[in-house]
């Protein structure tokens, strides 16, 4: 029996290929671990339950219940994000968010610059309060679909566990 030293086994178990027969981390709540569907090819998340399509020849995982589809390339050790192909379809969704904070705001603070509060009246607080929460509103919803759609980990993360503790 050949005497293998113990850093060179390490090294080998560290960087590996992409293969139907090992359990990897998650590249999406970077929590569970992926490992494939029995009798299928394709790999699932034992903690955000999302599905993944593998290309074992690129080193590439594609998740498969996601609009767009999001890719990573795996390196041996980790994921990284891989290039996504609807660059400029995510450049219309970022316009488009950064549309509905401001046209709403703007709309709000031109309405109460052009009909002001009366000077020295109980609630002339109100138009700029009413500023704000229109700003935070469409800030916390556009920042919500976009978590949504590109699954940041740390989203993904707090909205599994809410589903666990919802289920309880």
């Amino acid at each position: 029996m050949m005497n293998i030293p113990k850093h060179s086994s390490k090294l080998a178990l560290e960087s590996r290929k992409l293969n139907y027969h090992d359990a990897y981390s998650c590249p999406v709540c970077r929590y569970g671990q992926i490992s494939v569907l029995t009798l299928t090819e394709a790999f699932a998340c034992d903690f955000c339950r999302h599905i993944f399509t593998a290309n074992l020849e690129e080193q590439v995982l594609i998740m498969a219940d996601s609009t767009p589809p999001m890719a990573w390339r795996w390196t041996g050790r980790n994921w990284k994000i891989a290039h996504q192909k609807d660059a400029e379809l995510s450049f219309v969704v970022w316009l488009l968010g950064m549309a509905l904070v401001i046209f709403p705001t703007l709309i709000v603070g031109v309405s109460t610059y052009i009909f002001p509060p009366e000077e020295g009246s109980n609630q002339s607080y109100f138009p700029l309060v009413w500023l704000g929460l229109t700003f935070l509103s469409h800030l916390i919803l556009v920042l919500w679909l976009l978590a949504e759609s590109y699954q940041l980990p740390f989203y993904t993360y707090l909205k599994v566990k809410i589903r666990n503790w919802l289920n309880r």
